[in-house]
């Protein structure tokens, strides 16, 4: 991968796709399903129609901040927010194995922003991720609610990404 131009405009899809890149050689496992991974959909931004019933993964961005590192530096900082829709489905109808597959898809998201071993960067995508501060928080709705109301469970996860400086 070429090393990207910083640019807050591409924050968004350049981690997308970092979550969604499978290397069988990396040790991290594969998000989406063709690759044998839980999600049916990883991309960057919220769809005007969300699929039906899929597993799915939207890389949003809540913040950005912007901070000077030198006289002439500055960096941008994003807090991401993984949102991750997962419909109350399981091949024997029960709620049970649907939130334990959650729970085992939301494990494998997390060991993904975790990056590889002694590279936080994402592949080259940003200087380091989940490191400044050095977590990831992952919120997930009352599945209470959801199941009472039929709805799809949700879990929201956020971190943050520091960028390559530019001058400026």
């Amino acid at each position: 991968m070429t090393t990207p131009v910083p640019s807050s405009a591409t924050a968004v899809t350049r981690e997308a796709e970092w979550l969604a890149a499978y290397n069988p050689n990396d040790g991290l496992s594969a998000l989406l399903r063709g690759q044998g991974g839980p999600f049916d959909v990883v991309q960057p931004y919220w769809r005007r129609t969300p699929g039906g019933r899929q597993n799915s993964l939207y890389v949003l961005r809540r913040r950005i901040e912007s901070g000077r590192t030198a006289n002439v530096r500055t960096m941008n900082r994003y807090e991401f927010l993984l949102r991750i829709i997962w419909p109350m489905s399981s091949t024997t109808g029960s709620a049970e194995v649907a939130q334990q597959a959650l729970d085992e898809a939301v494990e494998l998201v997390l060991q993904r922003v975790g990056g590889l071993f002694m590279d936080k960067t994402h592949g080259g995508r940003f200087l380091s991720v989940a490191e400044n501060p050095p977590q990831s928080d992952a919120d997930f709705t009352d599945p209470e609610a959801s199941i009472a109301a039929k709805a799809d469970l949700r879990v929201d996860i956020t971190y943050w990404a520091d960028d390559f400086e530019t001058s400026g």
